[in-house]
């Protein structure tokens, strides 16, 4: 008899047997072999890489490191030809595009961790270049890896993916076998799509950039998979194999759901450049295009109409005042003090010159000393900081006025970024040097200026700010970018008890040659000077 303090054995299985899940590899056969393989009998690789910095366009170039990283294959049988024989374009993305991985992950498990798109893709691209006569060149965004490690900065610093990175192109162009260049950008400069810079680089190379030949625009085309497609319900039986790998409706009878692209990159590259674009789907395996959207449109901000110079201006009607900035990086606040109110004799406090707040502040007070009026050109996003100039103004007894650049931050990043790129938009030679604004600022900024609606939407009808014509034009546009920009609003802000006091927006940006300032913002708003409305504007 068994003891009541235990439990019966039993043979029945309570549970199916585990089963060990079978580890997949990157490793290939192939990979294996060339390891074994005596150097002296292996073939000769046909792939060259070399790397490459960013044009100094004027700019200082003390710490510039190379961030293109460049592959050129070249088959066993090739024979050099003119450039005028190859003067139409097949640029294509990499991931997502030609391949995708084989474990079925966003990214990929190593090297060896890759299949084509679709099997078509292969024999479309031979056939491109050997019976349609077209160049064939990869564009790749790859910010994950990192060439030469910045010892200032606190970014990755392994290059094994950079190793691995190059590993997984030398097979990919050994199955081409194709005449074919790969530039992969690496860091947040001109390279990196949308912006032209290896599209440039690939003229210079190819010697299509006018010496030799010209490219046929009407005839290239760029392939991507970063299209800024809409998400979208498609019946099950109309979804093909390749989008099913997207679809979170997979294996479900009913829609399925195609997600939304997460970017709109390699459409906005092909537009920049001006030639037609076109998605995986589209070009490989001849879907209908469907609906997109740009998160920032260069469309919406046209040229207006008007002639003549801009006949709303800021007056100073104090005879010393302070003026206090509030905007993001980007959003027009230097080129405003610098085309509207260093005319009326106003002095600038910067931070980026001055370095801390502490030397901003005695900079200010001493030029008030001298009875000058003051501009606090700085982003100054929260509370706080703005109580450093509130104070200051009651120290000295003098009116405070805040301007708030209403500037989206998609249009403030986009004019940031064609700032720091081009050295004829830098407005001063201590400005930011080539630097794009991180995101993180930006970031930092949009939590800062998480603005009370409520408190806004209540003061905003007391204000009755309202919107005019607009009153500017501008020559200037940005020249690697085929649609114009300008001022778009022009706000009145009436305060009760006081004047009205017409504004005009501006912004930081111009063309790539011209000097002259552009003015887009989508609004600048002058608030009270009452110190209570500039503390609790946020």
């Amino acid at each position: 008899m068994s003891s009541p303090g235990k439990r019966r054995a039993s043979n029945a299985a309570i549970s199916p047997p585990p089963i060990k899940r079978k580890a997949q590899t990157t490793i290939t056969k192939t990979a294996v072999a060339s390891f074994f393989t005596p150097t002296s009998q292996k073939p000769k690789e046909r792939t060259t890489w070399n790397e490459r910095m960013p044009p100094k366009d004027g700019k200082d170039s003390n710490d510039a490191r190379a961030t293109l990283l460049v592959a050129q294959y070249t088959p066993e049988s090739y024979e050099a030809e003119p450039p005028s024989k190859r003067r139409k374009v097949a640029a294509f993305d990499l991931d997502g595009t030609i391949i995708r991985t084989a474990s079925g992950k966003k990214h990929a498990d190593g090297p060896g961790d890759w299949q084509w798109w679709d099997t078509c893709v292969p024999l479309k691209l031979k056939s491109l270049y050997y019976e349609d006569g077209y160049r064939v060149v990869i564009f790749s965004n790859q910010g994950g890896l990192t060439l030469h490690p910045d010892p200032k900065s606190k970014g990755p610093k392994n290059t094994k993916r950079t190793d691995q990175f190059k590993t997984k192109v030398n097979s990919i162009l050994s199955k081409l076998d194709i005449p074919i260049t790969l530039y992969a950008a690496t860091a947040k400069d001109i390279f990196r799509k949308p912006r032209p810079g290896m599209w440039n680089e690939m003229l210079n190379d190819y010697d299509l950039n006018g010496t030799e030949a010209t490219p046929e625009m009407e005839h290239s085309f760029f392939v991507g998979d970063a299209g800024g497609r809409t998400a979208q319900l498609v019946s099950a039986s109309a979804v093909t194999a390749n989008a099913a790998i997207k679809s979170k409706g997979k294996g479900r009878a009913g829609p399925a759901a195609l997600p939304k692209d997460f970017s709109c990159s390699d459409r906005n590259l092909a537009h920049n450049i001006g030639i037609d674009f076109k998605t995986p789907e589209e070009y490989f395996l001849g879907e209908e295009p469907r609906d997109f959207v740009r998160d920032f449109d260069l469309a919406s901000h046209p040229f207006p109409d008007a002639d003549g110079e801009p006949k709303a201006l800021i007056e100073q009607k104090n005879e010393k005042d302070i003026i206090l900035f509030c905007g993001p990086p980007g959003a027009g606040k230097s080129t405003f003090y610098w085309k509207y109110l260093k005319p009326l004799g106003y002095g600038r406090v910067n931070q980026d010159t001055l370095k801390t707040k502490e030397k901003c502040l005695s900079a200010a007070a001493e030029m008030l000393k001298d009875k000058v009026s003051v501009v606090i050109d700085n982003t100054n996003p929260d509370p706080d900081t703005r109580a450093l100039w509130v104070a200051l103004a009651k120290k000295h007894d003098i009116p405070i006025r805040c301007v708030w650049f209403k500037t989206p931050l998609a249009l403030a990043q986009h004019n940031d970024a064609v700032r720091s790129m081009n050295g004829t938009l830098q407005l001063e030679t201590q400005g930011a040097k080539g630097t794009i604004t991180p995101d993180h600022h930006l970031d930092r900024y949009a939590a800062a200026v998480e603005w009370k609606r409520a408190w806004y939407a209540e003061t905003e009808a007391t204000r009755t700010a309202t919107a005019a014509t607009v009153v500017t034009a501008s020559e200037a546009h940005f020249g690697f970018i085929s649609t114009a920009v300008s001022e778009s609003l022009l706000l009145k802000a009436k305060i009760p008890g006081r004047a009205s006091i017409p504004i005009v927006s501006s912004r930081t940006g111009c063309s790539l040659t011209s000097t002259a300032a552009a003015g887009v913002c989508s609004g600048i708003l002058f608030l009270s000077s009452m110190f209570d409305d500039i503390l609790r504007l946020a």
